[in-house]
């Protein structure tokens, strides 16, 4: 019998599985923390214990998939490497264009002439021994480098002269902007191309912890990591490509939530740790986002499942709003580590650091938090006081040790965006705890974290809860509510009737709220969510049925909801697609701009015709790379044409072939 092991690497847990899919059970669950500093511990955890809940032996195990939501939860928090922009035959305004600036974040930006034009000859000449004086500069403070050159898609030459050099003279990882997408709109795809290499350290380190782990007890099966469309890749080219792992976690929880309840039209939720993702099953599938994977404010060129990933889950951080006289409450778009979580390894400096806080009527602005440091991630490029402030960082302690005065909170904040640190505080995890709806930590550790936020005043002078249970509860309901909010704004955005609107605006509108709340006045008005809602993540039970009652909609929670992404894991199949674009400058020219550089033909179908072999041949070799048996291939091509005095005069053309199959597996 083989047998298909599933791994889900989230910001809290770690969950395994292992699935028997052609008598469609699961015969074995396990979750495990999530262990940052050693990730194959968390990974060994869930693994070992899924294994022995199935009584399996791992020469059962055919084929190991894995999803994650690190990538995401990174973009979404800011968080990744240091790495160094080459942009080639760009200038500096188009640095502000698409969100570059802010997904650079300060890091270094090498400014060259260069790239070509839309028909691929060469604008200007690149000049590789500028290059190669600024990549050995910026080498020692980065991680990576992301290249990316004017109208790499039509001719890539200079990328790929410019990453040749990069690798020969750092040794670093680097990423062409041309290899991650085949659109136009350079500095959309050099943002994409930075978020990619940002995120390539953080992808090997979880992949080469799962291979020690799968050595390490025995399992010899093909590893798959599943991609942000869910389909399924080698963890060989994820180490290439990490920026397609962006949304993995969620695409993984979209063909679990299939394969559990067999929906065929829902709105899938999913809550995490730090994330809540939600899409919709149209006719049992999920649409795939045309413009590009959104995620943590960046419109990338990764195509994904149609997905809004929010920053609200279980261990988001939560914020007192002092303004005004009443006061409240929100969540996010940061993942705190809990209080409750942090004490389980470090009890008596966070007890001692609660009571000591507690004993005082005045509280100080970090009393309550705590700093975490990291293991593992890349730290050149740091200021003198991120550097004084880090060395300071040698054990978890309250945060006003680690500071020696206000001007370093700045720098402190820095290092977390880096992943250098980690903030632990207050969070709905906490508050579950103190509501008896967790009891996985250490519940006394929440109470007396609750007890000292409660004490904050609000902007009339009074605590913002009477008692810890209050403020949890409050805690609770505002996780409700926001969970609420990103279902309307999914909901509103994919309704055609309301096609083109703010679905934002809608999902906040005092009439859908009132719709919500049976509202009858001299105005009676009714709304509810005509979908159901399939709830996922270990903490859906605890909160997704008061979010099912608000909306009036029937709420599935899954015998498996908890590891849903980890079944999804392994539910996929392997999909490689790519597109080439054909065009025509002159009458008469037809130019196909093949990776290798463009080919220039005098017929249009002898154009088509090379574009089409091209893309087939790399579909078929890149999808046998990932794993891939029984290929099939399917190819697609959209041709613009205009009528111009009764002749048919032909523009441009997009041929898209991709080639799909099931994964290999190691034996059965």
């Amino acid at each position: 019998m083989a047998l298909l092991l599933g791994v889900d690497t989230g910001g809290t847990y770690t969950d395994a599985v292992i699935l028997d899919e052609a008598a469609g059970r699961v015969l074995g669950k396990a979750k495990a923390l999530t262990t940052r500093a050693d990730l194959a511990v968390g990974i060994g955890g869930a693994v070992d214990a899924a294994m022995a809940a199935a009584g399996v032996t791992p020469t059962q195990v055919a084929l190991v998939s894995l999803s994650t939501t690190l990538a995401t939860n990174a973009l979404v928090e800011g968080q990744g490497g240091r790495v160094a922009l080459v942009f080639i035959g760009f200038d500096a305004d188009d640095l502000t264009r698409g969100g570059l600036t802010e997904a650079l974040k300060g890091d270094p930006v090498i400014l060259l002439d260069g790239g070509h034009s839309h028909a691929g000859t060469e604008a200007a000449e690149l000049d590789l021994a500028v290059l190669e004086a600024q990549v050995a500069e910026a080498g020692p403070e980065v991680m990576g480098f992301a290249v990316a050159a004017r109208f790499a898609t039509r001719n890539p030459a200079h990328e790929v002269a410019a990453r040749d050099l990069i690798r020969r003279v750092t040794g670093r990882p680097v990423t062409c902007s041309h290899e991650l997408s085949a659109q136009l709109n350079g500095p959309k795809r050099a943002l994409t191309a930075v978020l990619n290499a940002r995120l390539i350290g953080m992808i090997d380190r979880l992949v080469k912890a799962c291979e020690r782990h799968l050595a390490a007890v025995g399992i010899d099966a093909p590893l798959m990591v599943v991609r942000g469309d869910g389909a399924l890749i080698s963890a060989a080219m994820v180490r290439e490509r990490p920026i397609e792992t962006i949304l993995s976690g969620p695409a993984a929880s979209i063909v679990g939530a299939r394969w559990l309840t067999g929906a065929r039209d829902a709105l899938v939720s999913d809550i995490g740790g730090t994330t809540t993702d939600v899409a919709l099953l149209k006719d049992g599938l999920p649409e795939i986002d045309p413009q590009g994977a959104r995620v943590g404010g960046f419109r990338t060129m990764v195509e994904a499942v149609a997905m809004r990933t929010t920053g609200l889950g279980g261990d988001s951080e939560v914020h007192l709003v002092q303004s005004g006289l009443a006061g409240g409450l929100r969540l996010g778009p940061r993942r705190l580590l809990p209080v409750s979580l942090l004490a389980v390894d470090h009890g008596p400096m966070v007890h001692a650091a609660l009571d000591r806080w507690l004993a005082t009527e005045v509280a100080g602005d970090t009393d309550g938090r705590f700093v975490v440091p990291m293991a593992g991630a890349q730290a050149g490029g740091l200021s003198a006081r991120e550097s004084a402030v880090l060395a300071r960082m040698t054990r978890p302690m309250p945060m006003a040790e680690a500071l020696t005065s206000r001007l370093e909170v700045a720098a402190l904040e820095r290092l977390v965006a880096r992943g250098l640190l980690m903030i632990s505080g207050v969070t709905p995890s906490d508050a579950s705890h103190v509501l008896g709806r967790l009891a996985d930590w250490d519940g006394l550790a929440a109470e007396k974290a609750l007890r000292l936020l409660a004490r904050r005043r609000t902007g009339a002078g009074e605590r913002f809860a009477a008692s810890p249970e209050a403020l949890a509860q409050a805690v609770v309901d505002q996780l409700t509510a926001q969970t609420v909010g990103c279902l309307l704004e999914a909901a509103f955005a994919e309704d055609p009737a309301f096609a083109g609107e703010d679905a934002g605006a809608l999902a906040g509108h005092s009439l859908t709220a009132a719709g919500l709340s049976r509202h009858r006045g001299i105005v009676q008005v009714t709304a509810r969510l005509g979908v159901p809602v399939i709830g996922l993540g270990a903490s859906a039970p605890s909160y997704y049925g008061a979010v099912g009652e608000r909306l009036g909609c029937e709420m599935i929670l899954p015998e498996h909801a908890g590891v849903a992404n980890a079944i999804g894991a392994v539910a996929g199949q392997i999909s490689q697609r790519l597109t080439g674009m054909v065009s025509s400058p002159a009458e008469g020219r037809f130019v196909a701009h093949l990776t290798a550089g463009p080919q220039v033909f005098s017929d249009r179908d002898a154009a088509l015709e090379a574009m089409e072999s091209a893309l087939r041949a790399e579909a078929e070799t890149r999808a046998r790379a990932a794993g891939a048996v029984d290929l099939r291939v399917s190819v697609d091509r959209a041709v613009k044409e205009v009528e111009i005095e009764g002749r048919s005069m032909f523009i441009e053309a997009t041929v898209t072939v991709t080639a799909s199959g099931r994964p290999r597996v190691a034996h059965g």
